[in-house]
This record gives C-alpha cells, structure tokens and sequence, in this order.
C-alpha cells in the first residue's frame, strides 16, 4: 500500500483526474443549469475524429497535436449544431443528435483507416474511446493546467454575465450583453473540458464526468457560487478517488472508474440530499400526512367538544373512528405525547375516551380559525 502511494504514475493521474474533475465541475454547472446536458455528449463524441485528424497531421500520439484537433472538430460540431437550430425548424436536442452522429461515425472511419494502414505510432490511438490515464506523462500535465486555468479563470472573470446569461438570457439580451458570444464561450470551454479529458476517460465516457459532478452538487446548493465551488470538489474527488481504486484493484481501468465513483456521488446526492433529496422529501412527505391526520382527529375532537359545550367532554375513541373510517388509536397515542389529547376513564365497558388538554384546545380552536373563542368547561 505505502508503495503504491509513492508511486509516480499515480501522481501524475491523480494531479491530471483532479485538475479534469475541477473543470467538468465548473463547467458542467453551466451545462447543468442551462439544460444543455446533451452538449457535453455531442462535444465529446466529435471529438474523436479530431484525435485522429491530429495524428495523421502530425504522425504521433503528441498530446498537444491531438488536443488541437479535437478542439477543431468539436467546435464544428457545436457550429454545425447552432446553424441545425437557426436555419431549419429542428429542436436542439434533434440538431445535437445529428451533429453527435454524424461526427461519431466520421472518428470511427478515420479510426479504423489509421487501424488498417498499421505502423507503430497508431498503437493505442484507440484507447481515447474509453481512455487511457496509466499513459499520462508529467508532460501532459502542463498543457492540460494550462487549458484549465484559461477555462477556470475566464468563468471568473466573466462571472456576472455568464450568471445572468444562465438564468434569464431575455433579460441579459435586453441590457445588452453578447448574448451568442458568452454562449459561444461556455460553448467553446466545455469543449475545452472534453479535450482535457479525453486521454484520461474517453469520449464515450466524458459526458458523464461533465454533468455527474455538477448533477451531485444541485442536490445540495441553493446558490451558483456554492453550485460551482461544489461541483468543483466533487468532480476532483471522483476523479482522485477512481484513480486510487483502478491503481488498488489490478485490471480495472482508469476512466470507467472514475466515471463511476462520479455516478455513485450523483446517485447518493440525489437520494440523501437534505433539501432535494428524494428519500428526505418521502420523509418530509410521509411527516406532513402524519401530522395532517394528526391534526385533524385533533379537530374531530374539538368539535365534539364545541358541540357538547364543554372543552372537558370526553370523547369515546371509537366515535373517533367511525367519523374518520379508521382505526384512530396510534394517532390518539401521539396527541397525547404531544400535550394536546389525555386519556381518561368513563363508564365501564364503554371503551377508552379522550378529552382536550388545555393546550389542546388552544390549539384546535387556532387551527378552526377561532382562537379567541372559549368552550365551557
């Protein structure tokens, strides 16, 4: 174990899936909140005819030549998809389609024509499809730093517009602001993103690393600024921790771990968030109905007693239950626990009866609308 940690190579791809993570974090959070989760997809799958255009020029696996001209495809793919959407009456999610399609299919002829062709240097070109972060060298870390911190420092930069732009671009566009070229510009750093990305979780996979992190992070913000920052932490913890797990567990691969460890965080956020959560809201839920009930064999109560004239009238329980169809017991159990209800004894043999405490009736007669109104006791 202490070997492993000290083991170059899996610095090098923590660093690399940590600086990945932070960018699909910030970035993502843009795609998340404008709905245009489908970007993210279509921008990496263009991305690989790019990677094989990039070898071809330059006739190696030279990172910077290969991030280059997957830059190239995927923004013509993303131009392909704004001029689908302006010039004919198809939907954006139909002209994304069509431009993920389309440019797929193209990487995967050029990929198996290189395939076909032979020679040394084309050996793992294949592996941008799923990724390949055992591969990642000290040297590619510095143009992935520096794409990030172009990404990541433009986002700040440009905080404000980017903000209006993402939840009311109507108004952004009335005062003014470029509305097409920010879009163009969040356009362009996902697709700057992807290509971070693609050596270390591929293009089918790279989607998922742009919208799990930020997916997660919706769950538990209520602000952009948290949304981001979250986003931001999360991404790099998926991208540190499935890096340690597929160097742990010989066999496994980098990028589809990864991808995984962001999912999981994206499906616990979505069960367990407090505020969005789903099984927080059944409970949330489950506690209203209960209360509800509560409070209205609570009323029953109150207006047995309004119509006896006495806030003292003892209430036989299973009157209780045939006015709501139910049995009421428990329900009467927890009016009691809360102060509101007593038991009290009767006549023999008639069963169990309830009266309103003080409180009780305070709180019924609140509840009725009347809070000044006394009852006889």
């Amino acid at each position: 174990m202490i070997p492993l940690l000290s083991d170059p190579t899996l610095h090098t791809v923590a660093l690399g899936t940590a600086l990945l993570g932070v960018m699909s974090g910030v970035l993502g959070s843009f795609a998340v909140l404008r709905r245009e989760s489908l970007l993210g997809d279509t921008l990496s799958h263009a991305a690989l005819p790019g990677v094989c255009l990039g070898f071809m020029v330059t006739g190696a696996r030279s990172l910077t030549g290969l991030m280059a001209g997957a830059l190239v495809t995927a923004m013509l793919a993303a131009f392909a998809m704004v001029f689908l959407v302006r010039y004919t009456r198809l939907k954006t999610d139909a002209a994304l389609g069509i431009a993920l399609g389309l440019f797929f299919a193209l990487g995967v002829v050029l990929l198996t024509h290189i395939q076909a062709t032979g020679g040394a240097a084309q050996a793992g070109l294949d592996a941008f499809l799923f990724g390949q972060a055992a591969a990642l060298s000290r040297a590619d870390l510095l143009p992935m730093s520096s794409v990030g911190l172009v990404a990541v420092g433009l986002v700040v930069l440009l905080w404000k517009p980017l903000k209006l732009l993402t939840f009311d671009p109507e108004y952004a566009a009335v005062i003014g602001l470029p509305v097409r070229s920010l879009e163009l510009l969040i356009t362009l750093l996902v697709a700057l993103t992807v290509v971070v990305g693609l050596q270390l979780v591929g293009v089918v996979l790279m989607t998922a690393m742009v919208i799990a992190p930020a997916a997660a992070a919706r769950q538990w913000c209520c602000s952009l600024h948290g949304m981001v920052i979250l986003a931001a932490l999360l991404g790099a913890t998926a991208g540190v921790l499935g890096g340690g797990l597929s160097a742990l567990i010989p066999g496994l691969s980098t990028g589809p771990v990864i991808v995984l460890v962001a999912s999981v965080i994206a499906l616990g956020s979505l069960f367990f968030a407090p505020r969005r959560g789903l099984i927080p809201a059944w409970w949330r839920q489950g506690h209203r109905l209960s209360r509800t009930s509560s409070d209205r064999v609570l009323e029953t109560v109150y207006q047995l007693a309004c119509e006896h004239g006495s806030g003292r009238y003892r209430v036989e329980e299973g009157a209780v239950d045939a006015y709501h169809g139910i049995a009421t017991a428990a329900i009467l159990v927890s009016l009691r626990e809360r102060g509101l209800l007593e038991a009290v004894d009767h006549m023999p043999d008639e069963g169990r009866h309830w009266r309103l405490t003080n409180e009780g009736m305070s709180y019924a007669a609140a509840r009725a609308g009347r809070p000044d109104e006394a009852i006889g006791v």
